[in-house]
């Protein structure tokens, strides 16, 4: 009796051994090596760290395993493994250099695998990984991420102290073969000492003491070779707006930039762009921890939306990044959704004031009558102007105290901030500021100027809030009191409609203090509460409830549930909430050494009440 797989419905044959037989599908096949590659390396490193795993009854596997042979087996597996460790990340994103550097490794490793062990089972290991990789060749065709050369600052550092916790473990798992007492300074000094080649203060009984030098030895030869590659290797700079993109996108928006209220947001100096074939449509997007996250709805013509999504898509492939969009609106993710299988969650809801309907009167207003009416009896009074309209001496005096009034030591903001106040190309932008004379006045470098607002245009009769900042001297309540004054100058700056703040959350916080509201939406609320501390959630809902707006529902559209945490931590990093950047002075001096690519030093990002995603 003949059995076909191909086809086969008799149910002999069952599916596991069916696709067993067939082999990995292709797209598989990235994800399936870089696992393996995982899974060797993590072996071959405790093969080489650890003696008692090496005459384990893992002995077996761990001498097939690529790296475990010749006279240096711990040497060699420490730096097999480590290679592989670091190899494997770059295999599971389909990256075209790694798999150029797995399939030189593999043969060699088959080869010496046959030549020193006579090791037939580790020569097919090594020979079938090799022989996946090069029959699904075409799976590994991603293009390098953005980089540049203080990569390999990094990698001197994080691979360094890596090297240097791993130095610790082999100098203290031989406590039957060390001489005397060694203290911890004495190892820590043997690690440094061996990691270039050079013998410590820590003496070993037996052959333990070769071993523990080429181990540290090859450590320390691992850092070196693999900083001077990335210190040498061509850069790849990120994606920046060019003079010519910009030109394109304002052209864009003076005719379509009433639909979205995050569109100028689109003109940030530090975010690439696609255009769709026709040029009628762009996404703006930048690329964080390998996720290209745009953010709003695309720019320009609805129906040429299609071929920019198109274009972004394709990007997102030829590099292997996590595609994901911050939030776009709901036309937006419905036509992300439809041209592009992604899925779509709501992520909060963007406040907006219709400026006909805006009144201080009534019961509802009356802690914002009360605030804002205390405060001008104190003597402060306000201007809304348009940037083309504000002298560039005051503009420069804005500027200063803006970035001297930040609050935090990086600059926050991505998909709702500019980046920059009073560009010469930004004079619609309109800048509403409050003052003060007192006695500090003549001293201060900022004059009688106490807190600042700024808004980008929304269309032709919009704008949208883009930072608040106050001197933390000034009376409480500057932000209410800037934002009532656009409000009520709005018409005669010919303004219908005014966005503020985006509320994460803002419907589970709404509807989870409800009365009757349910276990699970309470505890939703409560979690949402907590992390308040951080995040500013609940505060910035109860801000932008002050003013009674209409919300607007906001979307973060991404590809599978797996990529969320991936995503958010994207997304927290380009929002200026995590920083794992250079060290603050090494970052001073790339900023010094590199210019801005916009024509003042970046402003963005908020205080209490300020827009954020």
């Amino acid at each position: 009796m003949s059995v076909t797989l191909d086809g086969d419905k008799s149910g002999l044959v069952p599916r596991a051994v069916r696709k067993l037989l067939r082999g990995p599908r292709p797209e598989a096949v990235p994800a399936l090596v870089g696992t393996a590659c995982t899974f060797v390396g993590l072996i071959d490193v405790a093969a080489g760290v650890f003696p008692r795993f090496r005459h384990s009854r893992m002995h077996t596997l761990a001498e097939v395993l690529p790296g475990a042979l010749g006279p240096f087996a711990a040497a060699l597996s420490l730096s097999a493994g480590m290679l592989l460790l670091l190899l494997a990340h770059g295999l599971k994103r389909r990256k075209r250099r790694a798999w150029r550097a797995a399939v030189a490794l593999l043969p060699a490793g088959a080869a010496a695998q046959f030549t020193y062990r006579h090791s037939v089972i580790g020569t097919v290991v090594s020979l079938a990984l090799c022989y996946l990789l090069v029959r699904h060749r075409n799976e590994f065709t991603a293009l390098p991420d953005p980089r540049s050369r203080w990569r390999a600052l990094a990698n001197f550092v994080l691979l360094g102290a890596g090297s240097l916790g791993l130095g610790l473990v082999i100098v203290s798992v031989h406590p039957g073969r060390v001489v005397g007492n060694p203290s911890i300074a004495d190892r820590l000094q043997h690690v440094l000492y061996g990691m270039v080649g050079f013998e410590g203060p820590v003496e070993y009984a037996g052959v333990t003491s070769w071993t523990v030098a080429y181990s540290l030895g090859a450590l320390g030869l691992l850092t070196a070779v693999t900083t001077i590659y990335l210190a040498f290797r061509p850069e790849h700079p990120a994606a920046r707006l060019t003079e010519e993109d910009e030109l394109r996108l304002r052209a864009l928006l003076v005719k379509h930039g009433d639909r979205d209220s995050l569109g100028h947001f689109a003109l940030r100096r530090d975010k690439g762009v696609v255009f769709s074939p026709s040029g009628k449509a762009a996404v703006c997007y930048r690329v964080v921890s390998g996720v290209m996250l745009a953010s709003g709805d695309p720019i320009g013509d609805v129906e040429a939306w299609p071929g920019a999504i198109e274009r972004f898509m394709d990007e997102a492939k030829a590099h292997s990044w996590t595609p994901a969009v911050m939030g776009c609106s709901e036309t937006g993710g419905e036509v992300w959704t439809r041209e592009t299988g992604l899925d779509a969650l709501e992520l909060g809801d963007e406040a907006v004031v219709d400026v006909a309907d805006f009144s201080l009167a009534g019961r509802a207003m009356r802690n914002v009558r009360q605030m804002v009416k205390r405060i001008e009896r104190a003597g402060y009074e306000t201007r809304v102007r348009r940037v083309r309209d504000i002298g560039e001496t005051e503009l420069a005096r804005i500027r200063r105290a803006a970035a001297d009034w930040r609050g935090t030591d990086t600059e926050r903001g991505f998909s709702m901030a500019l980046g920059r106040i009073g560009d010469p190309a930004d004079g619609d932008c309109v800048i509403a500021t409050a003052h003060k004379a007192d006695e500090r006045t003549a001293d201060s470098p900022y004059g009688d100027l106490k807190a600042v607002i700024h808004f980008v245009p929304w269309g032709t009769d919009g704008m949208s809030l883009e930072l608040m900042r106050r001197d933390r001297s000034a009376d409480p309540g500057m932000n209410e009191l800037l934002i009532v004054a656009s409000l009520q100058d709005a018409p005669r700056l010919g303004i219908d409609r005014i966005s503020l703040n985006f509320a994460m959350f803002r419907s589970a916080l709404a509807r989870g203090e409800r009365l009757g509201a349910g276990p699970v939406l309470r505890g939703w609320r409560g979690l949402l509460i907590f992390l308040s501390r951080w995040f500013q959630i609940e505060s910035l809902y109860k801000f932008n409830a002050k003013f009674r707006p209409r919300w607007e529902p906001r979307f973060v559209v991404y590809r599978t549930s797996r990529d969320l945490p991936r995503i958010s931590f994207a997304a927290m990093q380009a929002e200026g909430f995590v920083n794992v950047g250079l060290p603050r002075p090494f970052t001073r001096r790339f900023a010094s050494a590199r210019p801005l690519p916009c024509a003042h030093a970046p402003v963005h990002g908020q205080e209490h009440g300020a827009r954020t995603a």
